[in-house]
């Protein structure tokens, strides 16, 4: 039986992104990129916190020491969401103004990865990279050279690093072996050609069974994608730009979907009033639940 999408939240979020759950909590925290928006939604309530921050949000992760670091354009930041405090730690790119950070992730020994791209013309410039934050807060910039950086996640064991680039002549999703000791990625391979499937890759996970779910942005659908880069499902989606996926819940088989609702294809409003809202629906597997960043 094909789970069904239901809105949860009617947020009509210009660019709804970084859906990431809180075990804890039981709590999705959320970005609204293009507003500068950090949100929690609690499910249980219908219930949405929010804080604003004068430049683009791209992601975050929770910290294991409480509150969370933020990849906001210009730079990493601690904030702490009890009183709203935000500490600048350091830009990672201070000789690319017209950047801002977009996809990241923790790997499962509690390092932050994140990449940017361009804020405008990221169809033209390749001038996006991918970073790891440490626990003692250095950065070093791993990988360069693309143009809308996404879908990064992390096979079950960590030994496979994801990484896709969003841009419409590339729309590929690339698998690396990972090396969790030192954090260091290699043995570049293409691991997924959008091609095949009407989305391009937006943001991606991957559930206890160790296959990658990316989230077709532009397709109108989910992709579920085996270890061997399969096609194994795909689910329709009530809106044309689903972006970000994460499962939550108590027992993780929850998939929250969070999506876009500015830019979408003329003529289709009527087809998807909720665009920019955030999606739940069941899919029958577990997920896996999320390492904190350790610094």
């Amino acid at each position: 039986m094909t789970p069904r999408a239901d809105c949860i939240l009617d947020a009509r979020a210009r660019l709804g992104e970084a859906a990431l759950w809180s075990q804890t909590e039981q709590r999705l925290w959320w970005a609204d990129i293009s507003a500068g928006r950090l949100n929690r939604f609690d499910p249980a309530s219908g219930t949405n916190e929010s804080w604003d921050f004068p430049c683009p949000l791209g992601c975050f992760a929770l910290r294991s020491r409480g509150g969370l670091v933020l990849a906001l354009a210009n730079g990493w930041h601690g904030f702490d969401p009890a009183t709203g405090e935000t500490a600048f730690w350091s830009d990672p790119e201070p000789d690319r103004p017209g950047n801002r950070f977009n996809d990241g992730t923790t790997d499962p020994a509690g390092r932050f990865w994140a990449g940017t791209m361009p804020i405008e013309g990221a169809r033209e410039r390749a001038e996006g990279a991918l970073y790891r934050l440490d626990a003692d807060r250095r950065t070093t910039r791993v990988m360069d050279g693309f143009y809308v950086q996404n879908g990064l996640a992390f096979s079950p064991d960590g030994r496979v690093m994801y990484v896709s680039d969003s841009h419409p002549d590339i729309r590929t999703v690339w698998a690396y072996d990972y090396d969790i000791d030192t954090g260091t990625p290699t043995g570049k391979r293409v691991f997924f050609d959008t091609r095949q499937v009407r989305g391009r890759p937006d943001g991606g996970t991957v559930d206890a069974d160790g296959c990658y779910w990316m989230a077709g942005v532009s397709g109108w659908q989910l992709v579920r994608i085996t270890p061997d880069g399969r096609v194994d499902r795909t689910i329709d989606m009530p809106v044309e730009k689903p972006t970000k996926i994460a499962f939550g819940g108590r027992d993780l088989r929850t998939l929250f979907v969070t999506s876009i609702g500015e830019n979408i294809t003329p003529g289709t409003e009527e087809r998807q009033p909720q665009a920019g809202g955030i999606f739940a629906l069941d899919v029958g597997i577990p997920g896996l639940p999320n390492t904190p960043f350790w610094g």
